[in-house]
């Protein structure tokens, strides 16, 4: 489309362009670390450190400054334990007080009746996942539509794990959450807002996710406007006031470059790829013998667990990594997931058999210490040594301080 010729400085502020050297360092920059994400620093220490350096520039540039916000707010949510932690950050920052349902075993969906009791007239928000991040479990998105619609309460339906994957389930042969009793979407006459990471299945740059509202009234509540301003009237849609419009136009190429058969091969392969993986675990014999897996998951994660503890499920994790695999280590209950995706799909029978060799060695294991009882020494891996230590402390303030310590640490240029 055409534009208002900034080129030529036809335009105030807006456009702080650097010259055209720049902008090429800054897309060959892009190119390289589209995929990059600062929220694995394990997987990606190049951009910790850059962020890390950035931040160290800019406080220098600045020298000091100082932030102070305070909330007074009594309304509460009420959401799964199995909810993104994002919904704790919220809470957190906006003082807002968290009401945790537990999600009990076999299903690990959220328990309707625990949800109901704890409604009062303060319950600002109800939240399901479709799927949750530990397990790929939907909860019973319905059953809490009709919650939301008797006590007037807003409903919100985390899709960003799901995202892209389990909009076309129905499309790729499928089977669709729900889909009996009207989905999990807007269908629902409770649903008031579902949030959709494009920056995941929908293979856009990584910062883009997207937020859908039942109606505009709902939106216009994330808007600032400040018609005071010495500055002119300011408005802003979002929480963010300047944002990357290269991811916007990352994002919005990706939409289009894929295309709907595009987002339902990936659903295939992937999904296909999760119940082949799930299906192991359920049949393989020595699989089957050691490890359950984690309620009945239906879109792109697959967990899994020890069985009777035959198996330490965190020594196993530790395993996996030192053969390559970046997996995702779980608590409550402990366990470990695997997130599929297009290359993990087609690395689906690698995974399998190491996995199973695994499981071997690590009932090697177990029947050495067996063996030798007390005076058998165990070398515990990072993840082992992490989860095991924190799932046997009451206090987890000192969990949260040595977590805190960590995040110290990709600050330090």
């Amino acid at each position: 489309m055409e534009h208002t010729r900034w080129e030529d400085g036809r335009v105030s502020g807006a456009v702080y362009h650097g010259g055209q050297d720049l902008l090429k360092l800054q897309a060959e920059a892009f190119g390289q670390f589209g995929v990059a994400n600062p929220i694995h620093p394990d997987v990606f220490p190049g951009v910790r450190k850059m962020e890390a350096e950035i931040v160290a520039m800019v406080g220098w540039v600045i020298l000091s400054s100082n932030m102070n916000l305070t909330t007074h707010v009594i309304k509460l949510r009420i959401i799964p334990d199995t909810a993104h932690a994002a919904f704790y950050k919220a809470s957190e920052y906006f003082g807002i007080k968290l009401h945790r349902v537990p999600c009990p075993a076999p299903e690990y969906k959220v328990d309707i009746p625990s949800v109901r009791r704890l409604i009062n007239p303060n319950t600002v928000l109800l939240v399901g996942s479709a799927p949750n991040f530990p397990h790929g479990i939907v909860d019973d998105i319905p059953a809490l539509s009709r919650l939301a619609t008797a006590y007037k309460i807003p409903l919100h339906v985390d899709c960003c794990l799901g995202s892209f994957v389990v909009a076309f389930l129905k499309k790729a042969g499928f089977p669709s959450p729900y889909e009996e009793e009207g989905g999990f979407d807007f269908r629902l006459p409770g649903v008031t807002s579902i949030s959709v990471d494009t920056h995941k299945y929908g293979f856009a740059p990584k910062g883009n996710s997207v937020l859908l509202y039942r109606n505009r009234t709902y939106r216009s509540y994330q808007y600032f406007v400040y018609p005071d301003w010495s500055g002119g009237v300011y408005a802003s849609p979002s929480v963010a006031g300047s944002r990357p419009g290269a991811l916007i136009a990352g994002c919005w190429a990706s939409l289009m470059s894929v295309g709907e058969s595009g987002y339902i091969k990936s659903c295939l392969d992937i999904v296909g790829a999760a119940k082949k993986f799930e299906a192991s675990i359920r049949e393989h014999p020595l699989l089957s013998k050691n490890l359950d897996v984690v309620g009945k998951p239906m879109i792109s994660v697959v967990a899994f667990q020890s069985k009777n503890g035959a198996v330490d499920i965190y020594d196993m994790a530790d395993a996996l990594s030192a053969k390559g695999w970046h997996l995702n280590a779980l608590q409550s209950p402990a366990a470990i997931h695997v997130a599929f995706t297009i290359p993990t799909a087609s690395a689906l029978d690698k995974l399998t058999a190491d996995l199973v060799e695994v499981v071997e060695k690590e009932l090697d294991k177990a029947e050495e210490r067996k063996r030798q009882g007390k005076s058998y020494i165990i070398k515990r891996g990072d993840t082992a040594a992490l989860y095991g230590v924190a799932g046997s402390m009451p206090d987890k303030s000192i969990v949260s301080r040595l977590a805190e310590g960590f995040l110290d640490t990709l600050y330090k240029a």
